[in-house]
């Protein structure tokens, strides 16, 4: 999609729609009583009919306006001016967005970047409004046989009243517009079916990323490699399965060498059965998001990819299919990390702390500023934190202060929960030097507190996207977070 930036007067502007606000009570923004003005008060007529009062969400679209050159007018109401924040001002353009897809338009001219939205500079209302229309724009067609309609929307403009703020939003538009594709990236993944999305689907296609983008650097580790390596505990993972484990290593540099790399590491179950410790039938076809912390990873990395940002970053993929057969691992298993600790396996089914342990060893070589995981890790997040924010642990308050903070920047939630040492007690072993599981109680935070036992080496935080990386029900998909937090982390540290 393509971005522009108009500040000509907005009676000369031509556009195939001007999206306008108008707040609660008929309260007119500056710039919409600008255009009510050309329009002989056509706007003000409308309200004053009643057929929209300026109530949050509200919409309506006129057609022909007599006074400019648009060919229609999408009037979207805003609610109360005291209210519009910046999570409120992402709703609205996301209802734009979505109104604006229903018509066959090549192109749009929206206003709302000159609304007065609380505590929000002007890069980030570029921002968010590039990468909610880049978000909007996505659709899953690949395994269909009759393609759906994919949205005309190629062109958007953005009308700014102040004209210093142009490089401000600039800025922004360029940042929105490569998170959003990153989101795409990391949806299509989850989407996938897991008999296409395997383990080296994700090798390949870290590969062909890093052919399009001199900056980026691909390894992708096999099994054998792994075993070398002394990975006992992300290889338990894969062995009831067909499909070969794989560590994908991608290597973003656009900085010297000297410059120690932010590390992100991704859970990539790319489906899970639960293996011996076999789930519940009901919904299984869900858990080939299983891998969707994976998919932000690569989502993420495309997003940098896409802007060229003068950082080092490494995303690390640990990648397996939670298989039950013969050869699996069995509860009571013992295995052994490359860390060298051993792990009784008392539940397979939680297998993507046994996948990650690993790779968070492995990372220790890069000697990075911080390490991220992300993972759809446990079912006790969405029980404690529902769909709304991303579970965040970490054994470094500054590092989880940057990520609340940048989180809340880029309406990309997420919410801390403690690792304290009372809860490590829960992972007790007799047969080993931890076990995979600590319990009913706490779920998130044991697992946390697991992965916390590899973390020693450097600043660490966990997100647990297990409520927020898909959607149920009728909209059911993945969501494509959190690459929005993550690509704000990563620009800003």
């Amino acid at each position: 999609m393509n971005f522009t930036i108009k500040t000509t007067p907005l009676q000369t502007t031509t556009t195939s729609c001007m999206v306008l606000g108008v707040f609660q009570n008929k309260a007119l923004p500056e710039v919409t009583a600008q255009v009510d003005k050309l329009l002989k008060k056509q706007l003000s007529k409308i309200l004053d009919a009643g057929d929209i009062t300026g109530a949050s969400g509200q919409h309506i679209i006129v057609h022909n306006p007599v006074g400019i050159r648009a060919k229609r007018i999408l009037l979207i109401g805003l609610g109360k001016k005291s209210a519009l924040n910046r999570k409120r001002y992402a709703n609205f353009l996301d209802i734009t967005a979505q109104v604006l897809n229903k018509y066959s338009l090549s192109d749009a001219l929206v206003t709302l970047p000159s609304l007065p939205v609380i505590d929000t500079p002007a890069d980030k209302l570029g921002q968010i409004l590039a990468q909610t229309f880049e978000n909007s724009a996505y659709r899953y067609n690949l395994t269909k046989s009759k393609k759906g309609k994919k949205p005309t929307l190629k062109k958007v403009d953005l009308y700014l009243a102040d004209k210093s703020q142009r490089r401000g939003v600039k800025k922004g538009l360029d940042i929105g517009s490569a998170v959003g594709k990153g989101m795409a990236v990391a949806r299509e993944l989850g989407n996938l079916p897991a008999n296409i999305c395997t383990p080296s689907y994700f090798g390949e296609q870290a590969q062909a990323l890093a052919k399009r983008n001199k900056e980026l650097k691909t390894r992708v580790l096999g099994e054998a490699q792994m075993r070398r390596l002394g990975m006992g505990s992300l290889l338990s993972v894969g062995h009831g399965s067909d499909e070969e484990s794989k560590l994908v290593v991608m290597e973003y540099k656009g900085s010297s060498d000297a410059a120690r790399p932010n590390v992100i590491v991704g859970k990539g179950i790319t489906f899970d059965t639960g293996g011996i410790s076999l789930k519940p039938g009901s919904g299984m076809d869900e858990m080939k998001f299983d891998m969707c912390g994976a998919a932000s990873v690569m989502g993420t990395m495309a997003a940098l990819c896409a802007l060229k940002p003068k950082i080092n970053v490494i995303g690390v993929i640990a990648s397996a299919e939670n298989m039950p057969s013969s050869r699996a691992t069995k509860p009571g298993d013992v295995v052994t990390s490359m860390a060298g600790l051993t792990i009784e396996v008392l539940n397979t089914d939680a297998e993507g702390r046994l996948v990650l342990c690993d790779a968070l060893t492995y990372v220790e070589r890069f000697k990075p500023k911080s390490v991220i995981d992300i993972a759809t890790l446990t079912g006790a997040c969405v029980v404690a934190l529902g769909g709304v924010n991303s579970g965040l642990l970490s054994n470094n308050d500054d590092l989880a202060g940057k990520l609340f903070q940048h989180a809340q920047d880029v309406n990309d939630p997420c919410w801390r929960l403690p690792i304290s040492e009372e809860y490590q007690k829960q992972l007790d072993s007799n047969f080993a030097d931890i076990a995979n599981i600590g319990g009913a109680k706490a779920g998130t935070i044991t697992a946390a507190c697991f992965l916390s036992r590899f973390t020693g080496n450097y600043p660490w935080a966990h997100l647990d996207i297990a409520g927020t990386a898909w959607l149920q029900g009728k909209a059911k998909g993945a969501t494509g977070r959190p690459v929005p937090l993550l690509m704000e982390y990563l620009l800003n540290n």
